[in-house]
């Protein structure tokens, strides 16, 4: 797990879009409420931004340099799936992919 550290290397902004009641965006809920701490203390000066919207479906941006962005639907993932597309998106700035 030593990504979590790295996020704030390989991105600039990460941005979680979610629901505040719908069944869809529940395990979206559950990786705020699991991740959200440890990933602002490992990098506190990152930007992290959880968007709550109701009816909208869970996703995840990753902003890298030059406004480059990535998006992953997060619709139908459990947790531990959504700390691996959180991951992959990391390593993936790390890259330059």
């Amino acid at each position: 797990m030593a990504w979590r550290g790295s996020i704030s290397k390989s991105m600039k902004e990460l941005r979680i879009l979610l629901c505040q009641s719908s069944p869809a965006s529940a395990p979206a809920r559950t990786f705020v409420e699991k991740n959200y701490k440890d990933l602002k203390s490992l990098n506190p000066k990152f930007p992290i931004l959880i968007r709550e919207c109701s009816g909208i479906q869970p996703q995840m941006w990753a902003r890298y340099d030059m406004g480059v962005e990535r998006c992953v639907n997060l619709d139908g993932l459990s947790e531990p799936q959504i700390v691996k597309a959180l991951e992959n998106l990391v390593k993936s700035g790390a890259t330059g992919a």
